[in-house]
């Protein structure tokens, strides 16, 4: 798409530092990184995110293996305590960028990265979102 920036960083018209790069997937270092090596995973065809049945393919078989392969590379480059593998799907849940990618962010014991949220009391009725969540797959 020729007004999306991760299109326009693949096809080489902004520059980017590449960690990773196959025939469908290309791997970059965020330019404002939650952390030191923080590293964005994309697959080289547009998508706008995961929720069309055919991005199945780039979420399983393409971008994820990559960003399990960069987290142990992370892990061992940063010696890190821990790496959140994050897909953002939706302006709601934090997606800027509508071209599927995941993130792949090194974390340390009390950094100041900021993904953690207040838990909730559990709810009385959890068979019942149980089933609203199986039956909207069906």
């Amino acid at each position: 798409m020729s007004d999306c920036i991760f299109c326009k960083i693949i096809a080489g018209e902004i520059p980017s530092t590449v960690v990773y790069e196959d025939d469908d997937v290309k791997a970059i270092l965020d330019v404002n990184p939650a952390a030191r090596g923080h590293v964005i995973v994309l697959p080289k065809a547009h998508a706008a995110n995961n929720e069309q049945p055919q991005q199945t393919y780039f979420l399983s078989q393409g971008i994820q293996p990559v960003a399990k392969k960069i987290a142990a590379a992370v892990k061992k480059a940063y010696n890190c305590d821990g790496v959140n593998i994050l897909q953002n799907n939706g302006e709601a849940a934090g997606q800027s960028v509508f071209h599927l990618h995941i993130h792949v962010i090194p974390r340390f014991e009390g950094d100041t990265v900021n993904m953690k949220w207040k838990p909730g009391e559990m709810p009385s009725d959890m068979d019942v979102i149980a089933s609203e969540i199986k039956n909207a797959m069906e």
